[in-house]
């Protein structure tokens, strides 16, 4: 059953909040107050985190890298964020959408890990770089 009270975090988003000097910063930083103020649940897969992570140091000091990604799994170790594990049954579906999307390799199969976690979570809704968009 899709809700709106369950909001799936993206990479971009993650790369926007991160980077001061993201074009999308503080616009990634009000929506996400705003949803935290509207209650809505976040949640971030582990792939996500992965993908983040690998992007956020080549473009973010190491310390101010350090202190984003700590500062993220506190808040996923205090339950503010949910963490879904990509676990077998996951990737076989997101394994299945890259080769019924053949005709569309520019999409990272992170993004089709993504598409999983929301269907299987019953996610309408994933907050990009600048915006929080539906499904």
């Amino acid at each position: 059953m899709p809700t709106n009270e369950y909001v799936f975090m993206d990479t971009w988003a993650l790369l926007a909040l991160a980077n001061r000097r993201d074009n999308f910063h503080h616009i990634a930083v009000g929506t996400y107050e705003t949803l935290l103020e509207e209650g809505c649940k976040l949640v971030v897969s582990d792939y996500v985190l992965d993908e983040t992570i690998t992007s956020l140091f080549k473009n973010v000091r190491f310390d101010d890298s350090v202190k984003f990604i700590e500062t993220l799994l506190e808040a996923i170790k205090e339950g503010q964020i949910s963490l879904k594990m990509i676990d077998a049954e996951l990737f076989g579906s997101a394994w299945l959408l890259r080769r019924i999307y053949r005709d569309k390799p520019d999409i990272s199969f992170t993004d089709l890990t993504s598409f999983v976690v929301m269907r299987d979570l019953g996610i309408v809704r994933a907050f990009h770089w600048s915006s929080v968009k539906e499904y």
